[in-house]
């Protein structure tokens, strides 16, 4: 079902509403934050205040103004507004909006303005079907979205819009934002504001984490427990009732992997503590555990190696103890893992080597084994000579015999370097000492 944006609350009494669109801005002078797409002379504000609209994307986080900035548009607009929920909304009815848009605009020389909230969530086929239409510019598309365009955004639809990024809300903006709602015309929260001193609201906006939406929501919650206690409100109690600090996190979004590549870059930068920092951002935020044990994992061998042997093993215990304790115990096995990847001697040896004998595998195709390092558990495998020529590297001195192990058409490659950091000191001294058996015996 599609509806005008924001008409569509015609019916509804304000004060049923939520604080947070009670209060909602109508123009860019009430509009707080995001200096950076409004100001003066920027491109969003002159095609707002001239009415020249074009398609756009707003990419943000929660909270940070993209749905205002839809309504801010429609009431400068001359264009039919209409809304779209891509959560609720379905092929069909896209193509029933097109049909009408087209309609309005050849007929009625009106255009048209799809609002598409959370766009990120209509997948390839629902693009595609309104793809013709902005093409042909029967619609003018603003799109809202918390996920990167880039992966979410077919490209040809993408081709075709601005990207608008808005920021994180900071938290002067929030208290800017919270502390004019009491005085709003359609807010009624007038005689609550004696309620909030600056300790509460400067805790509210921290609380927040850059969504307005969160601490408008929160004043109303604060107001509904204790509003009929106004003298007796205290931080604490805020503090209780809310529990914890609200960390925006999408485990599918760009910020998981934002968080995990902050953790892995501080940890492969050795910075300990920043290191933590991202763990705790990551588990706090309600992170799968056992996610982060893998990737610990993975970091052990691709940025440490063998320069520490122990950081695999450490890291594997850290998901052993998630599987064995769960959370939240488990997030000090999880804190110890990376206290020790983070400060260990790094080497990226191991992950270099793969990738060039990766490369060399690709190249040479499916060549097939030497017949003398073949198993060779039947007769008639040994018949076809399976095994023949074979070494036994212990039956010689030093337990070494030269024999080729690469394929026939492949030259013998050196992929591994290590490198004179940890015990990769040793396995360099090792390594050495086989080559030099290696030349002795090498035919020439």
């Amino acid at each position: 079902m599609t509806e005008d944006l924001f008409t569509k609350f015609a019916e509804i009494d304000y004060r049923d509403m939520p604080l947070a669109e009670r209060v909602r801005p109508i123009s860019l002078d009430e509009f707080v934050g995001q200096e950076k797409i409004i100001k003066k002379d920027s491109i969003l504000r002159k095609i707002i205040e001239n009415n020249e609209l074009i398609s756009l994307i707003f990419w943000g986080p929660p909270g940070s103004g993209k749905t205002t900035l839809a309504k801010i548009i429609s009431n400068k607009t001359n264009a039919k507004f209409i809304f779209f929920s891509a959560v609720l909304s379905s092929i069909p009815e896209v193509r029933k909006a097109m049909i009408e848009a087209e309609y309005n605009l050849t007929k009625r020389h009106k255009k048209t303005i799809l609002f598409i909230d959370e766009i990120h969530r209509f997948n390839k086929a629902q693009q595609d079907a309104f793809l013709p239409f902005v093409e042909k510019g029967i619609v003018i598309l603003i799109g809202a979205t918390t996920q990167n365009p880039s992966f979410e955004i077919i490209p040809p639809l993408l081709s075709r819009c601005k990207v608008i990024v808005l920021e994180k809300l900071n938290e002067n903006d929030i208290y800017k934002i919270i502390t004019s709602c009491f005085d709003h015309p359609y807010s009624e929260l007038k005689s609550f504001r004696k309620m909030f001193d600056n300790k509460i609201l400067s805790y509210l906006s921290s609380y927040a984490g850059g969504d307005a939406r969160v601490a408008l929501n929160a004043i109303e919650i604060i107001i509904k427990a204790f509003g009929k206690e106004r003298d007796k409100l205290t931080l604490t109690k805020i503090k209780k009732l809310l529990e914890k600090n609200n960390l925006f996190y999408d485990k599918k979004g760009e910020e998981h992997y934002n968080l995990i590549s902050a953790l892995h870059k501080s940890m492969r930068g050795s910075d300990v503590d920043a290191a933590l920092y991202w763990l705790a951002r990551m588990l706090e935020s309600g992170e799968d555990p056992l996610y982060i044990a893998r990737r610990l994992i993975r970091f052990a061998s691709e940025d440490i190696g063998l320069a520490d042997n122990q950081a695999l093993q450490l890291a594997i215990a850290a998901k052993d103890a998630v599987h064995f304790i769960g959370m939240p115990e488990a997030s000090n096995a999880l804190a110890q893992a990376v206290i020790y990847l983070a400060s260990a001697p790094k080497s990226n040896s191991i992950y270099l080597a793969y990738e060039k004998a990766s490369k060399t595998a690709k190249q040479s195709g499916h060549l097939p084994v030497p017949f003398h390092i073949r198993n060779a558990p039947t007769k008639l495998m040994k018949d076809l000579d399976y095994g023949k020529d074979y070494k036994y590297s212990h039956n010689f001195d030093h337990h070494y015999k030269y024999q080729k192990y690469f394929p026939d058409k492949v030259k013998e490659k050196k992929f591994f370097q290590p490198q004179e950091i940890g015990f990769e000191r040793e396995i360099k001294k090792r390594i050495q000492w086989w080559e030099n058996l290696k030349k002795k015996e090498k035919p020439k």
